[in-house]
């Protein structure tokens, strides 16, 4: 009982993350209202722990669930903006690799220097590069990008050490086993996103 009782948030947000990684892997909607609950208990435990720049970007990835839940409704998009049709997985735009990867090493720059300088901090080489690297994949996330898979298996790789280290056991396995369902990810979202180019290009011919 007293180690559930110490651990209790690490164990709420592992459930939680379980059914967030699933909900991500059929590509449901629902992922963003399950991540609102998740994140918000999140902020508590990482400050709990020490772990400053995943503890505010707990109110990003808030801010996010929002963007992606309206994103993934297509409401932001013009083409599917009034229709029933859900935004559709695609690739991440090559022409934007390049600022994109400006923009995550100058946040992973950034926020190492005031872990470093502003906080008692431990990790701030680790916690700043998956801080960086999640804005990113976060973003891709809600954008419908297949690549979002490949980024989130660099974080969460390097999380599930960290974690370890931190003495936060339970999301650290949970960060182990979101390594394997993102490999799977990967599979998924690309059949469906092939199933649907097909499904577009049979409809296009009957037209």
């Amino acid at each position: 009982m007293e180690f559930l009782a110490a651990h209790w948030l690490d164990i709420t947000t592992t459930i939680l993350g379980l059914a967030y990684i699933w909900l991500e892997y059929k590509a449901s909607i629902w992922l963003w209202l399950t991540a609102f609950v998740m994140q918000a208990l999140g902020i508590v435990l990482y400050y709990q722990k020490g772990l400053y720049a995943d503890c505010g970007m707990e109110f990003y990835y808030i801010a996010m669930t929002i963007y992606g839940f309206l994103a993934w409704r297509g409401i932001l998009s013009k083409k599917t903006r009034g229709t029933s049709e859900p935004r559709p997985i695609t690739h991440f735009p090559r022409g934007k690799v390049p600022l994109w990867l400006i923009v995550t090493l100058s946040i992973w720059a950034a926020i190492y220097i005031f872990l470093k300088k502003c906080t008692d901090s431990t990790v701030p080489l680790a916690d700043s590069f998956t801080t960086a690297l999640s804005i990113v994949g976060t973003y891709a996330l809600a954008r419908k990008y297949l690549e979002q898979w490949y980024i989130w298996i660099v974080v969460d790789i390097v999380t599930s050490i960290l974690y370890f280290h931190k003495d936060i056991p339970f999301k650290a396995s949970l960060y182990a086993l979101y390594v394997i369902i993102a490999i799977l990810g990967v599979r998924k979202w690309r059949k469906m996103m092939e199933e649907k180019n097909v499904t577009r290009q049979e409809k296009e011919v009957v037209g």
